[in-house]
């Protein structure tokens, strides 16, 4: 689906000499490469190696490139180091196909300072030696491509215990980024003076006196390097043409870090300050990504500043020097076409075309191709890299003038009407979360969704439309729990036009029969909380052959909860009996992430739930259930996580077809039902995965076409 970007891209990765050779990394979406001839992205993390047990990996860390052979890539990855240790992947073809090992470390694609590097590096003259720079346990060397990995004890070997990384704000920023100082590549002797720096929480750990190292041996040992500022870290040090370093300093992390911030040149011995940034006069701004060109004293230095917001006369977001840095002038801010302030935390200068910069941003990439002209013009480098996560999904019934509802992280709630173009339809444009939305299923130009509202602070909010997605209101009031449990698990449930049913995250359900000018709570039980900052909530759907039922469905909260409850009304939402057929199936307990309901629109009293672990079919309103056995949670992961009903295949037996997220015979997939359950085949394959698929729904008028989203890979379809 369009969109365009939607999400942090946190490192850009140019080949030295293969021109337009280019890969970007993002924090949850994983990893692109840029394809010349169409002017666009490619994925290269969506297939074998990114399924639904491997979402984490879609958070990368550190990409680096082979100098000496095009064709190899080196992607480190893991989301959070509280997950567990990371993955090493490799490519021998522009990740077109992708091996991995174990590392022996923890990865934080999606911590704090994820621009920060980049971390993992191959040596230019004996590449067959790797170095990576690790969040919580030091400096890391390979011999072998990456097959092995030792720990530099050289450096130190301490690796940070979780009260260290807690006491670090729960992100530990390690060895930051690694340098070889070298202008050679290809000999066969390994590269002898290399470069380490280290934040200040590793140092306070490994009891080190310096944040940054240096190596004139290939890593054997290892002396401080005397800097002019301490306790900052270095998230990025490059190595213009000459042999002179350019080093940014930072007192905070970032994304997006405000100042102080401080620019330096260093030839090994000296340091010489070339700009600095400091909280001054009602701003704050930083200093992120730095980029070079050249040599001597008409070296080209790209500067990204962060923390930068808007497009006013005096700001900076990304400043050019054509002399080594000691003068500047603004080329993004007050120029022309698109501007991305804010996290500038990776900026690049094109090695084959020093006119063509590209810098990062919280919304994906953007670029110039006439940095040189007095006033160069910007604009977005995001064609196909779709890195939204869609929180919701919902389909209206065949000939409806949308094609869904998309409720997503950050962007807020949009109607799709055209899958080849980014959507226009939203209830507004800030910076919000969508967590839900329904329709009316006879009246679908009737839409209500919640969401939150993060511009204002205000917490969560609701709206309708009464003309498809034309015009919208906020609901005059808000129903308890609303505003303050804004977690995704809140959801809506719409009945007809003006009446709907709201269940907030943590929260009793709440009825309407006036569009949100007032609510009164249902008969439902407040849940109790299974875990801290664990989100739980009913799962609410209207039947849409008779709108006056309403099914609710308690997951259980987690897996460590009780088991599953289901409820029902016939009075539209206002009040709910407990099935007991539902009790007795013993539904397992889940959390809310890794069940589904679905309803055909087709038959009323027409149910299926997916509990986490398998699915049920109910033919009477939840009255009871039949188990299929045909799913099963195998190998950590869930048997049967979402499920979606769609239009029916021609001359199929059942009124729609079923496609279930889960486990068959051991194999994770999508798979589609023709048969109301009788028989099962796979719908997707091993090169369709996108790091697992958290939500899904069916389309009512096109057989075999579902959406679904990825692990920030936005929303994709099947034809």
């Amino acid at each position: 689906m369009k969109w365009g970007g939607g999400g942090y891209v946190s490192g850009l990765i140019f080949h030295p000499t293969t021109a337009n050779l280019l890969y970007a990394r993002t924090d949850i979406g994983g990893a692109y490469r840029w394809d010349q001839a169409t002017s666009s992205w490619t994925p290269i993390t969506d297939g074998l190696g990114f399924g639904a047990a491997e979402s984490k990996y879609h958070g990368i860390e550190s990409i680096a490139l082979d100098p000496n052979n095009d064709q190899l890539v080196y992607m480190a990855t893991g989301m959070y180091t509280f997950e567990g240790n990371g993955r090493l992947y490799l490519s021998s073809d522009r990740g077109a196909h992708w091996t991995h090992v174990d590392l022996p470390f923890p990865l934080g694609g999606n911590n704090s300072g994820r621009a920060i590097g980049e971390r993992l590096m191959v040596d230019p003259n004996k590449p067959s030696i790797l170095f990576y720079g690790s969040r919580t346990a030091g400096l890391w060397k390979s011999s072998d491509s990456g097959q092995t990995w030792a720990q530099v004890t050289s450096l130190s070997s301490v690796k940070m215990t979780q009260d260290q990384v807690n006491a670090a704000g729960g992100s530990a920023m390690g060895v930051e980024l690694v340098v070889y100082d070298t202008g050679t590549k290809g000999g066969a002797s390994a590269t002898q003076t290399i470069y380490a720096a280290v934040a200040p929480d590793y140092a306070s750990a490994a009891g080190l006196s310096a944040n940054l190292y240096k190596s004139s041996n290939g890593g054997a040992t290892w002396t401080p390097v005397p800097t002019p500022v301490s306790g900052y870290h270095i998230p990025h040090m490059v190595r213009a043409a000459d042999g002179m370093f350019y080093v940014v300093f930072t007192k905070d992390a970032g994304p997006g870090a405000g100042g102080p911030g401080r620019f330096y040149k260093f030839d090994g011995s000296k340091w010489t300050l070339l700009k600095s940034e400091d909280p001054a006069g009602g701003t704050n701004f930083g200093l992120g990504g730095v980029s070079v060109q050249g040599s001597g004293a008409t070296t080209r230095i790209a500067l990204g500043v962060t923390n930068s917001w808007g497009n006013w006369s005096g700001q900076q977001i990304v400043q050019l020097s054509d002399d080594a840095g000691q003068t500047w002038r603004e080329i993004e801010a007050m120029t022309g076409g698109e501007i991305a302030s804010g996290w500038v935390d990776d900026v690049e200068i094109d090695p084959s075309n020093r006119d063509h910069i590209l810098h990062v941003h919280g919304g994906g990439i953007i670029e110039t191709r006439n940095a040189s002209a007095a006033k160069p013009v910007w604009s977005g480098a995001i064609t196909n890299i779709e890195e939204t996560a869609t929180l919701s999904l919902a389909t209206p019934p065949a000939g409806a003038p949308y094609k869904f509802i998309n409720s997503a992280g950050d962007i807020g709630t949009w109607l799709q009407t055209d899958l080849g173009t980014k959507p226009t339809l939203a209830p507004n444009a800030n910076w919000s979360n969508g967590n839900a939305a329904d329709m009316a299923w006879a009246d679908p130009l009737y839409i209500a969704g919640s969401g939150v509202a993060n511009w204002s602070g205000a917490g969560g909010f609701g709206f309708w439309s009464g003309d498809g997605g034309k015009t919208w209101s906020n609901f005059a009031t808000l129903p308890a729990g609303a505003q303050a449990n804004i977690g995704s698990t809140g959801n809506i449930a719409v009945t007809s036009r003006n009446n709907l049913v709201w269940a907030p995250a943590n929260s009793v359900p709440s009825y309407t029969t006036n569009s949100g000018a007032s609510w009164t709570a249902t008969n439902l039980p407040a849940l109790a909380v299974v875990g801290q900052n664990w989100d739980r909530g009913y799962r609410l759907a209207a039947d849409r052959k008779n709108p006056n039922k309403v099914y609710a469905y308690d997951s259980g909260g987690a897996s460590w909860g009780t088991a599953g409850k289901f409820y029902v009304s016939n009075d539209g939402g206002h009040s709910f009996t407990l099935s007991a057929g539902a009790t007795a199936a013993n539904l397992a307990p889940n959390a809310w992430w890794a069940t589904s309901l679905a309803v055909n629109p087709n038959a009323e009293g027409d149910l299926w739930l997916a509990d986490g672990n398998t699915v049920y079919h109910s033919v009477d309103s939840g009255a009871s259930w039949t188990k299929l056995g045909n799913f099963a949670t195998a190998a950590g992961v869930q048997g049967a996580s979402v499920i979606a009903l769609g239009k029916a295949a021609p001359g199929a037996s059942y009124s729609a077809a079923i496609y279930v997220v889960g486990v068959i015979n051991g194999q994770w997939g999508v798979y589609r039902s023709d048969d109301a359950g009788a028989s099962w085949s796979r719908f997707n394959d091993d090169a369709h995965q996108f790091g697992g698929i958290g939500v899904m729904t069916g389309d009512w008028n096109t057989y075999g076409r579902i959406y679904i989203s990825g692990t920030g890979r936005g929303l994709l379809y099947s034809n």
